[in-house]
């Protein structure tokens, strides 16, 4: 059964003047001058629309960045339960023998995996993405691929992975799109945020050997809303940084790929980013968990149940644009009580404009199955 939402709910959101475009939002050459490096990309975190792009699908090499993809993987094979933030790691010859940047691991000695972690997002540590790559998949070859089956399923469609570390190897590479949208995904797991943000830190090795750990990515320190992202740096790929940002509701990638030198890719993330702040706002068309929907059932102590988004449903607003009248509407699901917390209801599409936003509709509270009590008592109601 199809049901549109209570007026005043459009009312609420029409009166927030939602602005839209058509198509994936691009700026042109008067809103914003040429990026100076390779390839550059500023998202829109929440929704994935590019607001713009520069060269963003040409594939070219990005040095550590593929450390994003093997952070990632780590993250979920901890959620999925095959790994633990506590879990030693045995270091082994391979990975202590890794080169260029690294933590420093002693072979033979046991790590934690939040360590190795801390190694890889803070410090680009070869020796932990060794390390990790090896307790998830075997070996890193092994690893590789399932590296590159995920970018598959994240739709980076032009990528490939051909280490797990980004030191030069041919045939890899990835694009400034890609890189976009793989950090998207790392920063949706709240934890890399314990990691991504520290600056400087005095580590203490199972031995009792204390290194130095100071962040490469010094734009969290120089740009007061960046909370993440990855450097990158060989001769082959040039100066390169992922990074994440933050103001208020918005949520910001910006990706810059093959810069002449270090300053150049922070100071060109910067402009790309304080563009996206300056010239677009995040508007929540739904808050998550915000019970606003009732979807209707049957055989229950109610007739009716609480429902709401399982996340913020939200659209990328550009300044100044035109305000639509958004349309709204939700398909209910035959249910029949008992009804559980979580429960899917049903699922709702707001158009605005000619884009289009589909999301569950789950419960947000419990109703138990009625007697025949109740069902007296509604037949009731309706006399």
């Amino acid at each position: 059964m199809k049901k549109t939402i209570l007026a005043l709910f459009l009312a609420i959101i029409a009166f927030m003047g939602i602005g839209v475009i058509s198509r994936p939002i691009s700026a042109s050459a008067e809103d914003i001058s040429p990026i100076q490096a390779r390839s550059a990309c500023l998202m829109d975190k929440r929704t994935g629309e590019i607001l713009y792009g520069q060269r963003e699908e040409d594939p070219l090499p990005i040095a550590s960045m593929v450390k994003i993809m093997t952070a990632l993987l780590t993250f979920e094979e901890i959620e999925k339960g095959n790994l633990a933030f506590d879990e030693g790691i045995t270091i082994s010859e391979t990975a202590a023998g890794m080169g260029g940047s690294q933590m420093f691991l002693d072979r033979g000695l046991d790590y934690p995996v939040t360590d190795l972690l801390k190694g890889v997002i803070v410090v680009s540590a070869n020796d932990a993405c060794v390390a990790l790559a090896e307790r998830i998949s075997g070996s890193e070859d092994v690893f590789v691929r399932k590296m590159n089956d995920r970018a598959k399923e994240l739709g980076m469609t032009n990528t490939l992975f051909v280490n797990a570390t980004g030191l030069p190897k041919e045939g890899g590479h990835s694009t400034a799109h890609d890189v976009a949208l793989m950090l998207r995904e790392l920063t949706s797991h709240e934890r890399y945020y314990d990691y991504s943000k520290i600056w400087l830190e005095d580590y203490t090795h199972p031995d009792g050997r204390i290194t130095t750990l100071t962040n490469t990515n010094k734009f969290i320190r120089f740009y007061e809303e960046c909370d993440g992202g990855k450097t990158g740096f060989t001769s082959e790929a040039k100066f390169c940084l992922a990074a994440g940002a933050t103001r208020g509701d918005t949520k910001l990638i910006s990706v810059v790929i093959g810069a002449n030198d270090s300053q150049t890719r922070f100071s060109e993330s910067k402009r790309l980013l304080s563009y996206g702040f300056a010239h677009y706002k995040t508007e929540i068309l739904v808050k998550k968990g915000e019970a606003i929907f009732s979807c209707p059932i049957s055989r229950g102590k109610k007739s009716e149940v609480l429902c709401a988004a399982k996340e913020d449903i939200t659209i990328m607003k550009k300044l100044n644009d035109p305000a639509y009248d958004p349309e709204i509407e939700a398909t209910y699901y035959k249910k029949a009580a008992p009804i559980y917390v979580g429960d899917v209801l049903g699922e709702c599409t707001i158009r605005v404009g000619e884009k289009s936003y589909t999301f569950e509709l789950i419960a947000t509270e419990e109703v138990k199955k009625g007697n025949l009590g109740d069902a007296y008592s509604k037949i009731a109601e309706r006399w």
